[in-house]
């Protein structure tokens, strides 16, 4: 393993890539990793890890090695990760990340209160009157299809399934509204079920990290898959998920303020300056939060609730 040294910065453990450490992860500090955007190869074909460590210049043991470092410091990093859609059921769980399609999870969850205690189950929400289930949604954007998904979701869940949402894969992607995506968030979270979440964040750090050079989610979920043990999956999900809200910003990533950066080849594609970068950092990295981030450490096993009561506000 190659060598590395750390700057401080309040709450992140940072890690400086050296020379060595650039080369160790693909083809040096600032390479960005491009997405190729094919389809999931058939069978006989020569694996996409295979192919993802080629195109990094190192071989697929070594993506491999790499991959489960970056998930480790991850894990250090965020030992709070959690799904940051609030829910209390599969039924609340499936509706949210319907609701969460083109907004942020903080809008979905502070509508959500009402939402739930005006419709609590796949019946009342079948049965809702569509003005009325509009309103309560609009500040989630597209409402209106929203809301047409929804309800179609809840008639099927009524005849299908006794008003249940199923535990498996093939049956949630055949309901109204649930994609892959969602459907293996409810699987992973409401379920227990292994699964690996490709959301615009998780696809954008999986291509950065050279895991995947893929831009399909499909395909993105395959080769990531075969880095990691089934068990990790969901957990996987979450801290990548995270790292990409609060410090692998789509436009200007925190590079200086890292904790992976010493594992990943695209070091250098965004501010690489400690104390800049710690100025792009969000939610309870970002500076002036250092009490809800001491809280959250403190107490992993509250951090939903910790996280809901930080974004508690009226609409």
């Amino acid at each position: 393993m190659a060598s590395e040294s750390s700057t401080s910065v309040p709450g992140i453990a940072v890690a400086n890539p050296t020379s060595a450490d650039a080369k160790s992860a693909g083809k040096g500090a600032g390479t960005k990793i491009a997405g190729a955007g094919t389809k999931i190869a058939g069978a006989g074909t020569k694996s996409a890890g295979a192919r993802a460590a080629r195109a990094a210049g190192e071989s697929l043991l070594g993506l491999k090695r790499r991959a489960r470092r970056i998930n480790k410091a991850l894990a250090e990093q965020y030992p709070y990760a959690h799904a940051e859609l609030d829910f209390r059921s599969p039924f609340e769980l499936v509706v949210a990340t319907v609701l969460s399609a083109q907004t942020t999870d903080v809008t979905v969850n502070q509508i959500t209160p009402l939402l739930f205690a005006r419709y609590p189950d796949a019946r009342s929400m079948a049965e809702a009157d569509p003005a009325e289930l509009e309103a309560i949604i609009k500040p989630t954007g597209f409402f209106r299809a929203k809301s047409r998904n929804l309800m179609a979701l809840c008639n099927r869940l009524v005849d299908e399934y006794d008003g249940e949402v199923p535990g498996r894969l093939a049956d949630l992607v055949t309901l109204p509204g649930v994609g892959r995506k969602t459907a293996n968030v409810v699987l992973g979270n409401a379920f227990g079920v292994p699964g690996i979440t490709v959301d615009t964040h998780f696809g954008r750090l999986a291509r950065r990290f050279g895991w995947t050079e893929s831009d399909d989610p499909v395909r993105i979920e395959s080769d990531v898959a075969e880095l990691f043990e089934p068990r990790d999956w969901t957990m996987l999900s979450h801290r990548v998920v995270f790292h990409g809200r609060r410090v692998c910003h789509s436009r200007k990533p925190a590079c200086g303020a890292c904790a992976v950066a010493n594992w990943c080849p695209s070091y250098g594609m965004g501010e690489t300056d400690p104390d800049k970068a710690r100025k792009l950092l969000k939610y309870e990295l970002a500076p002036g939060q250092e009490e809800l981030l001491s809280k959250l450490l403190a107490e992993t096993h509250r951090a939903a609730e910790i996280r809901m009561e930080s974004q508690r506000k009226p609409l």
